[in-house]
């Protein structure tokens, strides 16, 4: 059975930062490229980041590009997002999610797994 378990959400302060993690089990999580999405009360839910399986080429959304980094660590089958200068309009429920394909994808067809979330509250 597949799981994708996150961990590391909180509250903070407006500029400070966060360190969500995703552990995955269940699979051969090294040839699965991994992502994270996001979703605010009354929205829907959107691409974050992604990371292909050999940890290259990440891609992000234009609205956290240059303060949100993913990273990946094959052995311990976890998968990071480093988020700093943080802003109340990045308060959200983070999902990680295991992609079907190797890449790093950002639409959320190309996943197949998904994590349970965990919340991420900015205060101004």
């Amino acid at each position: 059975q597949v799981q994708l378990v996150e961990s590391g959400g909180g509250l903070v302060q407006a500029g400070g930062s966060l360190r969500p993690s995703c552990a995955a089990s269940g699979l051969l999580f090294s040839t699965y490229g991994v992502g994270w999405f996001r979703q605010a009360p009354g929205k829907e839910r959107e691409f974050v980041a992604s990371i292909s399986w050999t940890g290259g080429t990440p891609i992000y959304a234009e609205s956290v590009k240059g303060r949100f980094t993913i990273s990946r660590d094959n052995a311990r089958n976890t998968v990071y997002l480093h988020m700093n200068s943080l802003k109340p309009e990045d308060t959200a429920v983070y999902y990680c999610a295991a992609s079907k394909y190797g890449g790093a994808e950002d639409t959320q067809g190309a996943f197949r797994y998904w994590g349970q979330g965990t919340q991420v509250t900015v205060s101004s």
